[in-house]
Parts: structure tokens; C-alpha cells; sequence
């Protein structure tokens, strides 16, 4: 009597009436779920890699730090200076003026031009005219229209015109007289163009651009040379159109190109070497009281900012621990995959904040993983809904095969997606061990009776 009852619950549990296990199938159950089952392989992963998905974030507090409230603040607006005296440069800058283009000398405003012409004979009528006139005038003055008046000429042009073109002028201008235009110009006298130098020198003075170019070299001597006693930080200063330049005094006697710079009408040359050592002692002194002031200034400022600090400090510490306190409430909306089948316990895993999560992450979290006694390491499976509308229902079984170990590497890469559902089946002796299980009481029950009658 005892094996035929057992034989019959056999028989009844391989029909499935005792005992069902959870499994997946693929194809289209009696609900009209269609399943699809692909095994996992590198390719497969990344296709199920491919659905979209943004992990959620942490709050902004997160990621806000207490520096961040403020900046150090000035010590404010500092007591007018008793005194600006000239402070020493740790190095002079060089600053050169562009270089002047090579042109002859023109004519100028002031300008002393004298004509000479051949004595013809001995004569007192050879002695006359333009000779006599000339040597009675000694020369001729540029006036301020640009003209010099010749007697028996009248009025010629000369003002900026060069030496050959002013002799041009004045030839048409005697051959229109009827008088010899056999004759030279020169200029006897330059005051148009003219180079001031001043400052550390021993004859400030003016000197006049001739038919020669000025150098700076010629200048400085005209002027007697420079008188320094510290070569350190005096410098030639050129103040040209408007604009300052500057040549350490040390750079000029190092480079002849400096010595031959030249210099142009109205430029002004200033030897510099001002450090007056005896306003030093009132300047350290205003320069200490003003550090005492920024001093103390910057130390209330430090102060305020500690203090702005400390309060947001103690602000952020309050969001995150309020947001700490939402997390373990379940009042933070977060995402999730659920783990279920012979596993060491049946739960949800919290899909990571600003990263995404693995399969393996969530086998292998605090508390998880595959039963390894009762576990199928064949059939792991991450089940996915379709996202697709005309797809509602459809579920796609990603199946991992981790009875070849290698195969973990994969989930390891399998990246998780909200509302996934990780599956691991039972082994084939564990089912048959839990219908054994549950056929024990009745086994049992029906040898007492049996024993009894």
C-alpha cells in the first residue's frame, strides 16, 4: 500500500499538480505574455546596453562646498597717501620708438638759407645785382609763410621742400627776372628741427637737426653727456607724438643700434635718474601704517568669512542629511530592479545614483547572490519589458550561463535598466527534492493509517 501511494504522488507531481516551479518559457503563454529568451553573449550585451536610461542625480548640496559662499573681502578703502615718492623697479623696461625712415633734410620755418654766386669779373657792374644784394642781406630767413624774399625776385616757396627742390624754385624764379641763374643754396643756419635734452645731464641745451641725421648718442654729448652715479636705474626717457619711451641707461651702452637710434623734429630726450633717498624714511614709515591698516582689516575679513563658512557649512549639512533621512524613509524617488528565484534573499536593488549599475553588481550587492545549492547557475535570466508600443507585453529574457564561470565577465558589463527583474531557476534535483518534501507528511500519514486498519 505504501508504494503505490508514493508511486501515485510521483505521478502527480511530475504532472505539476503538487509542486510548481517558477520557470521562464519562451513563446506566448495562456495570458498572451510573448517571451523571448537570447542568451547572454558579448554581442547581446550590447544590444541591451543600448536602451536608453539616465541615472537619477544626488541634489545639488551634494556637490556644493562651504568655500563657495563667498570670497575673501578687501580690507576696504585705504587712507589717501601723505606721499607717492618714486619707488625702485626690480628691472626697467625697455621701450624703443619706432625707427625713423631715411629721408634728406627739408627746408623749415626759421631755417637761415644763404645764396653764392660766381664773382664774372671785376668790374663794379659785375659786383652788383644778386651778389651785392645777397652779401647785404647775409642770407635769407625762411619766413612764416615758408617763403624768402629775394630782392628783385619777390617770394619763393621753399618751406618743406628739400635743398635740390628749393634750388629748382628759386632758378625758374631768376630766369622769370631776366637775372643770372648761375648760383648754390645752403642752409647756414638749421632752427626748424630741434631735439630737446634735459634732465640728468651736464648742459641741458637744444640741438638743431642738420643736413646729417641726429643720433641719440650725438644729442646726449651735445648736452655735455649724462652725470649718473647710479647706472641701475636711470634710463633715457623719449617722449615722441604723444608717447613716452624708455632705455635703460645700462641697455644704451650695452648696443650700438640704441646709440644710433635717430631722433626726429620735436622729440624731447629726459636723462632720468630720480630716487631721492630722503623721502625713503617718510615713505617706509606711511608704507608700515598702511600695512598695519590692511592688517587688521584682513583679519575682519577673515573673521566675516569663517563665519559665512561655518553657516553654510552647517546649511549643506542640513539638505544632505534631510535627503538622507527622505532615502531611508522611502520618500525619494529612485529606481529599481527586483531580484528574485533561488537566491539568497528575494528583495529590490536601488539602482545607483550618477552611474549605472551591473547584473553583477546586483547579484553580488550585501545580502544577494545565487544559492549555490539549489540555484541554477544555467539560468540566470534579466527579464526586460519592451518599450515599444506595439510590443506591449513582449519581455525579453536575457540568459546568462555562468556554469562556465568566463561567462560572469559578461554580467559585469550587462548594464541594468528601472523595473528589470533578475531570475535565478532552481536546479532540476531541487525541485525534485521539495516534492519529496512536501509528499513526506502525506507518506507518512497514509503508513499509520494503512498500519492501523
Amino acid at each position: 500500500m505504501k508504494w503505490k501511494v508514493l508511486a501515485s504522488a510521483l505521478v502527480l507531481a511530475g504532472c505539476g499538480v503538487i509542486y510548481n516551479a517558477p520557470h521562464v518559457s519562451e513563446g506566448v503563454d495562456d495570458s498572451g505574455v510573448k517571451v523571448r529568451v537570447v542568451p547572454v553573449t558579448p554581442e547581446t550585451v550590447a544590444m541591451a546596453n543600448r536602451t536608453p536610461y539616465t541615472p537619477k542625480a544626488l541634489p545639488a548640496a551634494f556637490f556644493a562646498s562651504a568655500g563657495g559662499a563667498g570670497g575673501m573681502k578687501g580690507a576696504g578703502a585705504l587712507p589717501e597717501p601723505a606721499l607717492l615718492p618714486e619707488a625702485r623697479p626690480g628691472r626697467l623696461e625697455l621701450r624703443v620708438p619706432d625707427p625713423v625712415p631715411d629721408a634728406p633734410y627739408r627746408i623749415g620755418v626759421e631755417d637761415e638759407l644763404r645764396l653764392a654766386v660766381p664773382k664774372m669779373g671785376s668790374t663794379a657792374e659785375e659786383l652788383t645785382g644778386l651778389l651785392a644784394k645777397a652779401t647785404s642781406r647775409e642770407g635769407y630767413r625762411v619766413q612764416d609763410d615758408g617763403t624768402i624774399s629775394i630782392p628783385d625776385v619777390g617770394r619763393v616757396r621753399v618751406a618743406g621742400k628739400t635743398l635740390e627742390e628749393a634750388e629748382d624754385a628759386i632758378f625758374n624764379k631768376l630766369v622769370e627776372a631776366g637775372l643770372n641763374p648761375v648760383f648754390s643754396l645752403e642752409v647756414s643756419d638749421f632752427r626748424s628741427q630741434r631735439v630737446s635734452v634735459g634732465g640728468a645731464v651736464k648742459k641741458p641745451t637744444v640741438v638743431p637737426i642738420t643736413l646729417s641725421p641726429l643720433r641719440l648718442n650725438e644729442a646726449l654729448s651735445a648736452a655735455g653727456g649724462v652725470a649718473l652715479q647710479d647706472l641701475d636705474y636711470a634710463s633715457i626717457r623719449i617722449f615722441r607724438d604723444g608717447k613716452l619711451y624708455q632705455i635703460p641707461v645700462k641697455e644704451l651702452y650695452r648696443r650700438p643700434d640704441l646709440q644710433n637710434l635717430r631722433l626726429k623734429n620735436g622729440d624731447s630726450i629726459f636723462v632720468d635718474t630720480d630716487f631721492e633717498l630722503d623721502k625713503a624714511k617718510a615713505y617706509f614709515e606711511q608704507q608700515i601704517r598702511l600695512s598695519e591698516f590692511r592688517q587688521k582689516s584682513r583679519q575682519l575679513a577673515l573673521d566675516e568669512l569663517n563665519a559665512e563658512i561655518d553657516l553654510r557649512r552647517g546649511e549643506l549639512e542640513e539638505r544632505r542629511s534631510n535627503f538622507e533621512a527622505q532615502l531611508k524613509l522611502d520618500a525619494v524617488d529612485r529606481d529599481y530592479v527586483y531580484i528574485t528565484g533561488e537566491v539568497a534573499r528575494q528583495s529590490r536593488y536601488p539602482l545607483p545614483f550618477e552611474h549605472r549599475a551591473t547584473l553583477a553588481d546586483a547579484l553580488y550587492s550585501e545580502g544577494e547572490g545565487v544559492m549555490s545549492r539549489t540555484g541554477d547557475p544555467r539560468q540566470i535570466y534579466l527579464l526586460r519589458g519592451s518599450n515599444d508600443p506595439a510590443e506591449f507585453g513582449a519581455i525579453t529574457a536575457w540568459q546568462l550561463d555562468a556554469s562556465n564561470v568566463a561567462n560572469l565577465v559578461l554580467a559585469t558589463r550587462m548594464e541594468l535598466r528601472p523595473s528589470d527583474i533578475i531570475f535565478v531557476a532552481e536546479q532540476p534535483v531541487t525541485s525534485w527534492n521539495r516534492v519529496l518534501t512536501q509528499l513526506t507528511p502525506s507518506i507518512v500519514t497514509s503508513s499509520v493509517a494503512a498500519s492501523v486498519n
